[in-house]
């Protein structure tokens, strides 16, 4: 009897504590409610930017001054003292041909000079004999005349006999080929023994001086290219060695097959481990104007369309917005009307919305 008694007692204390319960629950604020139900989100502002698109091109390296060394008298070649490579001084002998022709012109070229001399004499002393005798009245006019005549016959023999052993001597002397600069061998056209003809290349001389890269660089990119650039250009195969150049010449013609223009880049002091003929890429930042840039996470699709959710932020509410993507990179897109700069874009939580739903903002990560 006594536990029952306890029994009533206990609930007749608690059972009016569950309408107390639900009448306090109850009176919460609304707007606390709201906010529970409301969906987390990570957004970004919108802003434009400048924007700069890389572009990146292969080329090679070569010497600023490059020239073709060539005989200027055809012959048989006899020697060759270079091969590719090799570091040639300013008048070192390179080939030589044989010379034999071209001594045998010289000694006629001297004989012929001989007689006209030994012919100069001659007249000569016959003119001044005749000019004594004109003078004391002895000789007539007329032979006076042919002596001097013949006198400056055999002057002007000896002038062109020098003239002809001077260009016998020149003859002799470019069957020699000799360095015009200091510079390294790079390419060879000719073997010793072979029959060469005049202005064909014997060897290609890279002169000493500064270092050219060169690009084929579709005539696009030289449009769109800024004024005096400036180029980095790393080796290809260790990008750590690198140097810094500005565009030196532009061809002023495509290359008929590849329609794209030589470009020659000259380097500033470029490191020893540049080579001649070894491989570089170059690397420029070409202006492309304004671009509105968001996460790609931002992204999602309406109606088989790209498009982003958008924040109001006085209501906290969000709306699809369709976008144009111009271009996708490496965790962009880049877009081109749909947005506005100072606009507030979902980038967290976009596949959980729906129109006009409550979110709440985070923090932007660190």
């Amino acid at each position: 009897m006594a536990k029952r008694t306890t029994s009533h007692v206990f609930l007749r204390i608690f059972l009016p504590i569950g309408p107390l319960i639900a009448f306090l629950a109850a009176c919460q604020p609304d707007s606390e409610t709201e906010e529970a139900l409301a969906r987390p989100v990570r957004t970004v502002t919108v802003e434009r930017r400048a924007a700069t698109v890389p572009v990146v091109l292969t080329g090679r390296l070569q010497a600023q001054d490059e020239a073709s060394l060539a005989f200027r008298v055809a012959g048989r070649m006899i020697e060759r003292h270079v091969n590719v490579g090799d570091r040639v001084e300013q008048g070192q002998i390179v080939a030589r041909l044989e010379p034999q022709n071209e001594l045998n012109a010289l000694r006629a070229a001297e004989a012929n000079l001989a007689a006209a001399e030994g012919q100069l004499v001659e007249a000569r002393a016959d003119f001044q004999r005749q000019q004594t005798l004109a003078e004391r009245g002895f000789a007539a006019r007329a032979v006076y005349d042919r002596a001097r005549q013949a006198m400056q016959t055999a002057q002007s023999a000896v002038d062109s006999g020098h003239a002809m052993v001077k260009n016998a001597q020149d003859q002799v002397s470019f069957t020699e080929l000799r360095a015009d600069a200091e510079g390294v061998v790079i390419a060879v056209g000719a073997e010793p023994g072979e029959v060469v003809q005049i202005g064909q290349r014997i060897i290609q001389l890279a002169r000493e001086g500064g270092r050219d890269a060169v690009f084929d660089v579709p005539a696009q990119v030289i449009r769109t290219a800024p004024n005096d650039p400036q180029i980095l250009v790393a080796l290809t195969d260790d990008p750590t060695v690198t140097a810094f150049g500005r565009v030196r010449e532009v061809a002023p013609q495509a290359d008929p097959v590849t329609r794209t223009f030589e470009v020659r880049i000259g380097l500033s002091e470029p490191p020893p481990e540049m080579r001649l003929g070894a491989s570089v890429t170059g690397r420029m930042e070409t202006d492309t104007g304004e671009i509105i840039e968001l996460p790609a996470s931002a992204l999602t699709q309406h109606d088989r369309q790209p498009a982003v959710w958008v924040v109001d932020p006085e209501a906290l509410t969000v709306a699809m917005r369709a976008i144009e993507v111009v271009r996708f990179e490496p965790g962009t897109i880049v877009t081109g009307e749909g947005v506005d700069p100072g606009e507030i874009v979902v980038t967290a939580g976009v596949q959980a919305l729906h129109p006009g739903q409550k979110v709440r903002l985070l923090e932007p990560p660190p």
